[in-house]
């Protein structure tokens, strides 16, 4: 990717280089033959792969040059001459430039990583060039020379999104995946683009110590980023949501699924809608009943159903209640705080809920996902189901 587009910018430069050959005999009128000469005999010298010769001639013409026209001509054809050399020792910066271009066009790696030295003792170590260079680590599959070269030369911003990038696949192939996930966190709090929340939640699945709970926030993630995308993710999202006592979640997660052509209206999505709906009926009938004598698990879990309703302002509240009575898995909890917060538009008091769970490996990580997207222009924002809607949320949970 890079290298197509250095190659590309340095072919534009030779073009215009041939180009001005092409002119030099309307624009020596313009110029003394004191100039002109030496200029025509520098251009059939650098035809002839005589580079040294040609600058010498040019040397000729530049002392006697003395319009700035002149200068300006003579100016051109030594840039002309110094990237036709492709040779540092001839065309200084110019010659570095050119012979690193064609070698990474030639895929001419190794040449391409020595080029390096070459362009910065020409202080022409550009950030492009760097990545050029990263890439011709991955290139030759020395995946752990290409993440070296991105961090100790490209530093925290690792050359904008085609660096991370490079560096995701590099850390992905060196079996790194702290590395890894650090880029893809990276790539999604610059874009936010959906290709990328895919890589990192799929890297974050395979984390060990994973509880159902976890994987529920994995499927509401890959929800909220644009990630749910097949029948077997939706049904398994709803059939999770089911698991945790969460039903009006799983009514929102099938409809949503069927109004997006993604789940089929079918005999297996109706019956696990009928099963969601006889759940969320029963829970909602005894909501006031378990409530009153509650203690802390079962108000965090009443406070998920709140969300899923729609009613993240009284979720928070529920789920701080929650916490205040010492639920058997306090850092889910805060996690639970966190999404109430973000489902209500309240992201920075969102931020710091995530930014309190501790303790919990598996947990402390969804946290960080959760402050990433929070973090990004995305919305969370659940709408409250219309008056009258006996389906507890069955519109809730959409990106705006």
């Amino acid at each position: 990717m890079n290298v197509r587009n250095l190659r590309a910018a340095t072919a534009a430069f030779l073009i215009g280089g041939a180009m001005f050959g092409t002119t030099m005999v309307s624009a020596q009128t313009s110029v003394s033959s004191a100039v002109g000469r030496p200029l025509q005999e520098a251009r059939q010298l650098a035809d002839s792969g005589k580079y040294r010769e040609a600058m010498s001639r040019l040397d000729t013409a530049a002392a006697a040059a003395k319009t700035p026209a002149e200068n300006n001509v003579v100016n051109q054809m030594k840039q002309y001459v110094a990237v036709k050399s492709g040779d540092a020792s001839i065309g200084g910066a110019l010659g570095a430039k050119a012979k690193f271009a064609a070698d990474a066009g030639a895929g001419r790696w190794r040449e391409v990583i020595a080029g390096g030295d070459g362009l910065r003792k020409n202080n022409a170590l550009d950030a492009q060039s760097m990545l050029v260079i990263a890439q011709a680590y991955y290139k030759l599959s020395d995946a752990k020379g290409c993440m070296s070269y991105i961090r100790n030369n490209l530093g925290a911003g690792a050359g904008g999104e085609n660096g991370l990038q490079l560096l995701q696949r590099c850390a992905y192939d060196a079996h790194d995946e702290v590395a890894e996930r650090n880029a893809l966190e990276q790539l999604v709090a610059r874009t936010g683009k959906p290709e990328y929340w895919a890589s990192l939640l799929k890297l974050a699945e395979r984390s060990r110590g994973l509880k159902d709970w976890n994987t529920l926030d994995l499927y509401r993630l890959k929800s909220l980023t644009g990630n749910l995308k097949t029948p077997d993710d939706v049904m398994t999202y709803a059939q999770i949501a089911l698991v945790r006592r969460v039903p009006a979640e799983a009514i929102m997660v099938v409809n949503k699924g069927v109004a997006d052509k993604i789940l089929p209206a079918n005999d297996r999505s109706n019956r696990l809608l009928k099963l969601a709906t006889d759940r969320n009926t029963e829970a909602n009938a005894n909501a006031a009943k378990v409530r009153a004598t509650a203690n802390g698990d079962q108000l965090i879990e009443i406070g998920q159903q709140e969300v899923a309703q729609g009613k993240a302002n009284e979720a928070i509240a529920t789920i701080q209640a929650g916490i205040a009575k010492k639920p058997s898995n306090p850092s889910d909890a805060q996690v639970r705080l966190g999404a109430a917060y973000l489902a209500a538009g309240q992201k920075p008091d969102a931020i710091r809920a995530f930014g309190a769970v501790k303790g919990n490996p598996a947990d402390e990580m969804i946290a960080k996902l959760y402050t990433t997207f929070a973090r990004s222009g995305m919305s969370a924002v659940v709408a409250a189901p219309d008056a009258g809607d006996d389906r507890s949320g069955r519109r809730g949970n959409r990106r705006r």
